[in-house]
C-alpha cells in the first residue's frame, strides 16, 4: 500500500452526508478515516464532537476486528458496525480506502432507507475518489 492512501484525505468529504441528512431521523453524519481523523462532518455536528466520534469509531472498529477474528480465527473485514442505544442507533460502514461514512439516527430510523442511502453515498465516494485519481499512461 502506498504511502498517499494512508494518510487522511486533505478534501472536505462533507458533501458526500447531504443525502443522508435528508433521510428522517438522520441527526448526524461524518467521514472519519480509520486511524480517527475527521474527513467531513454534518453542519450540526461540531469539530470537537466530530473529532471524538472519529477517534472512538476507530477503537470500536479495531476492537470489532479484534472480537471477530478471536471468533472466527481468521483475519475481520468489518462491513458495518451497528451500536443500538436508547438514545438511537450508530452505524458505520467502510467508504473506500482507509475512511468510513458514520451515521446517528433517532431510534425511529427505518434502517433500510438508511442502509440504502448510506451505500449508494459510498459508491458516491468511491467514484470520486477514482475521477480524482491521476491517470497512468497505458504505454509506460
Amino acid at each position: 500500500m502506498s504511502t498517499s492512501a494512508r494518510r487522511p484525505l486533505t478534501e472536505d468529504q462533507s458533501w458526500v452526508l447531504a443525502p443522508l441528512l435528508e433521510v428522517p431521523h438522520v441527526r448526524h453524519a461524518a467521514v472519519v478515516s480509520s486511524d480517527g481523523f475527521v474527513q467531513g462532518r454534518s453542519p450540526e455536528l461540531s469539530r470537537e464532537s466530530a473529532e471524538g466520534v472519529a477517534a472512538m469509531l476507530s477503537a470500536l472498529q479495531g476492537a470489532a476486528r479484534t472480537t471477530t477474528s478471536a471468533f472466527t480465527g481468521g483475519s475481520a473485514d468489518l462491513r458495518q458496525t451497528v451500536v443500538e442505544s436508547a438514545e438511537g442507533w450508530l452505524v458505520a460502514v467502510p467508504a473506500g480506502t482507509n475512511a468510513c461514512l458514520v451515521v446517528f439516527a433517532a431510534p425511529d430510523i427505518n434502517m433500510g432507507v438508511l442502509a440504502h442511502q448510506m451505500h449508494l453515498q459510498v459508491g458516491a465516494l468511491g467514484a470520486k475518489a477514482m475521477s480524482s485519481e491521476p491517470r497512468q499512461n497505458a504505454a509506460l
